[in-house]
């Protein structure tokens, strides 16, 4: 039943920050995630001796959330454009 937890980049950037940034531990901050301290090497080793590489996934990562937020906000527009449509039409 052990499946595999796969984690999202912006939590591996977040933890890896803590670790290069912020100067904590990795076995502290490993322990406060729950995750295993090897992964949070490999996190680091991945991320936090490149920062272009970090600041690229850190940029990938708010450009999903924008479109994601784009589309929602497109979706909210168009019904509001069919309400008024609709109740304009109902009022004549």
């Amino acid at each position: 039943m052990g499946g595999r937890v796969r984690y999202t980049e912006e939590f591996k950037l977040g933890a890896v920050a803590q670790v290069t940034d912020r100067g904590h531990s990795v076995t502290s901050v490993a322990g406060r995630l729950g995750v295993s301290t090897k992964s949070l090497y490999d996190w680091v080793k991945r991320y936090g001796d490149e920062p272009d590489k970090a600041s690229d996934a850190a940029d990938q990562i708010e450009i999903r959330r924008l479109k994601v937020e784009l589309r929602r906000v497109t979706e909210e527009r168009d019904i509001l454009k069919k309400a008024t449509a609709f109740f304009a039409k109902d009022h004549r």
